[in-house]
């Protein structure tokens, strides 16, 4: 069996997990995960054991968890397009230290924006409180990056990796939220993602999420539903 992603909605950080992929070009398969509602069984809790988003079911029947650890997955499938380094040079322990800042810090400061979501519909003081630090966090991790890309086309090295397939599904988030104007405070920042979008894989997985026509550039084979998965699963 090809593998298989499972990628949350609305707006999931695996976004970045479905542009790799397709930077990749081999054949993999897609399963959509609705994060607001109850999480299904099966293959998906082989994959996912916690119930989030991204997971990736694989060929030969393991499982991965986790965007950091998916994305170096991809990437090391992949050092003959660039997406990753070989583990142990100076490059990998850029592009592991980059994606560890994109999760624990960006991740997170704007993850405070996503749980007001989660608050009751009465409780705006906790909400101004979450949309405050979530703007005052980010604010500081937007500036850092931004000089990040001083005098750089991509985030690490000379050409785009999994690094930046994973900054362009979190740092969008900024603006989806409505809690900044990228183009106004971060030009620097919103360049980069500008160039990012017009990419055919960034494009693709936008039109994945909001359930509209996608061409492939890489090797996407359709959408899996559970029981396909469970099926040859069983069978192997």
């Amino acid at each position: 069996m090809d593998p298989v992603l499972f990628y949350g909605v609305p707006h999931g950080c695996s976004f970045g997990s479905i542009v790799a992929l397709e930077w990749l070009g081999r054949p993999y398969h897609l399963h959509r995960i609705d994060m607001g509602a109850q999480r299904p069984g099966g293959a998906f809790s082989k994959a996912s054991p916690l119930g989030q988003t991204p997971a990736l079911l694989m060929g030969d029947g393991g499982t991965l968890s986790e965007s950091m650890a998916i994305l170096h997955h991809i990437a090391a499938q992949g050092l003959d397009k660039g997406l990753g380094f070989a583990q142990g040079s100076p490059a990998f322990d850029r592009l592991n230290w980059m994606l560890s800042y994109l999760h624990t810090s960006l991740h997170s400061s704007l993850g405070y924006g996503w749980s007001t979501y989660k608050l009751a519909q009465d409780d705006d003081v906790g909400r101004q409180w979450l949309r405050k630090t979530a703007r005052d966090s980010a604010a500081r991790d937007y500036a850092y990056l931004q000089t990040c890309l001083e005098g750089r086309e991509w985030l690490v090295g000379d050409h785009r990796t999994v690094a930046d397939a994973y900054f362009i599904g979190v740092a969008r988030w900024g603006e989806d939220l409505g809690l900044f104007d990228l183009a106004r405070e971060f030009p620097r920042l919103h360049a980069h993602m500008t160039k990012l979008e017009a990419d055919p894989a960034v494009i693709f997985a936008h039109a994945i999420e909001d359930e509209r026509p996608a061409t492939s550039a890489g090797g996407f084979l359709g959408h899996m539903a559970l029981q396909e998965m469970e099926e040859v699963l069983a069978a192997e």
